[in-house]
C-alpha cells in the first residue's frame, strides 16, 4: 500500500505538470507523511524524466533560510533536480504556458568543474570544485493548488522546481565574499525583494556543501559542469504575463528575464 501511494502521487504530480493544472496536496490526498516518502515521489519522477530522454544538468537547494526552517519545524534544507529543458539565459522571454504558478527568487548560482563524490566532502574540496559562480533567477513553480504546501509536498514536487536564468558574467570564488553579497530583485522596475547572501545559511557555500554530501549520500553526487542553485538570497516574488523581472547583486552583476 505505501509503494502504490508513492507511485500514486508521482503520477498525480507528473500529470499536474504535464497539463498545467494544480492538484491538491498529495500530502492528504494520498497520505505522503514523511521526508523519506516524499523524496521517493521526487525520485520517481526524477527516473520518469530520465527515461523519457530529460537530462540532468544540475540540482536546488531549498529552504535555506533558518526562519522558514523553523517554521516549518525543520533543521535541514531540502533539494530538486534541475534538468537541461529548465535553463534560460539572460534576458530571455519565457513563456508563462510552460508553468504553473511561477514565482521568482534572486540566488547566486555556482557551476563545477569537477566531481564531488563523497558524504564527507570538506569545504575546501568544494571550494576547489567550483570553477565560476553567476547570479540567478530561479522561477519556482508548485504543481499543488494555490501553493498551499505542506514540507513533504514541495519536497515530493521537485522542491517546486520550474525554471531558471542564469547571468552571463561568470566570477571566481576567491574575488568574493557572499556572506556580504547584497541583492535587490525588481518587478516592473520596481523593487520587490531584498535580501544579503548570510541570509542563505549564513554563506551560500554553507548550503552548497549541505547539497554535496547530502547528493553523495543518495548516490546521485554532483558532476563536473553541475549548476548549483544555492538558495533564495529573499523574499520570492510572484510572476505573470507581461512581468518583468530584474535581478542585481552587489558584486556579481545583475540577470533578467520576462514574462509573455
Amino acid at each position: 500500500m505505501i509503494h502504490d501511494s508513492i507511485q500514486n502521487a508521482a503520477s498525480a504530480l507528473s500529470e499536474a505538470r504535464r497539463t498545467r493544472t494544480p492538484c491538491s496536496r498529495i500530502s492528504e490526498r494520498f497520505g505522503i507523511s514523511s521526508l523519506a516518502d516524499a523524496y521517493a515521489v521526487q525520485e520517481l519522477n526524477t527516473r520518469e524524466a530520465l527515461a523519457a530522454g530529460r537530462r540532468l544538468t544540475g540540482r536546488k537547494i531549498g529552504l535555506t533560510s533558518l526562519a522558514v526552517q523553523q517554521q516549518l519545524g525543520v533543521d535541514q534544507p531540502d533539494f530538486g533536480m534541475l534538468f537541461a529543458d529548465m535553463e534560460c539565459s539572460d534576458g530571455d522571454a519565457i513563456d508563462s504556458h510552460r508553468l504553473i504558478q511561477p514565482k521568482a527568487e534572486g540566488e547566486i548560482a555556482f557551476v563545477l568543474g569537477h566531481d564531488l563524490l563523497h558524504p564527507d566532502t570538506s569545504l575546501a574540496e568544494l571550494m576547489r570544485a567550483v570553477d565560476f559562480v553567476v547570479p540567478a533567477l530561479e522561477i519556482v513553480d508548485s504543481a499543488i493548488e494555490d501553493w498551499k504546501i505542506t514540507l513533504v509536498d514541495t519536497v515530493a514536487d521537485n522542491a517546486s522546481s520550474g525554471l531558471y536564468v542564469l547571468g552571463k558574467n561568470p566570477q571566481r570564488l576567491s574575488a568574493l565574499d557572499l556572506a556580504l553579497e547584497g541583492m535587490v530583485l525588481e518587478k516592473n522596475d520596481s523593487q520587490a525583494s531584498i535580501g544579503v547572501g548570510a541570509a542563505c545559511l549564513g554563506n551560500p557555500l554553507n548550503a552548497c556543501l549541505w547539497l554535496a554530501r547530502t547528493m553523495a549520500e543518495c548516490g546521485r553526487p554532483l558532476l563536473a559542469g553541475d549548476v548549483l542553485l544555492s538558495g533564495a538570497l529573499g523574499p520570492m516574488v510572484t510572476a505573470t504575463a507581461g512581468d518583468r523581472m530584474r535581478m542585481r547583486l552587489t558584486r556579481l552583476g545583475e540577470v533578467s528575464c520576462h514574462f509573455i
